[in-house]
């Protein structure tokens, strides 16, 4: 069995699953650890709330090279309801939930 490297360790389950289905759908196998711990959160060490993101060393530059594609910095957008300047990875206003359209920008 070939040997596996950790790509990314982080606390946000929804991120790793996204990163995870995004990378499977490129053909790269992914094995997420450290889910089941989450619900430990309070009674657990910090530094066992990690979800991680491991996958063959082979496919490690790969997959490496995938996430740094999804760092796309979308620019903000001003809420036509409420006026608010909301971050551009924003679907809806943070302020009064309404949702982005081409002429919020």
């Amino acid at each position: 069995m070939e040997e596996r490297k950790n790509l990314v360790a982080g606390g946000n389950l929804l991120q790793a699953h996204t990163w995870k289905g995004l990378l499977e759908a490129c053909g790269i196998h992914v094995e997420l650890r450290g889910e089941a711990l989450l619900g430990g959160i309070g009674e657990l060490p910090t530094d066992m709330h990690n979800v991680e993101l491991w996958v063959a060393e082979s496919q490690y530059m790969l997959a490496k090279a995938q996430l740094s594609a999804l760092d796309v910095v979308s620019p903000q957008w001003q809420c036509v309801q409420c006026h608010e300047l909301n971050d551009g990875n924003f679907e809806l206003c943070w302020q009064c939930s309404s949702e982005r359209s081409e002429s919020h920008n």
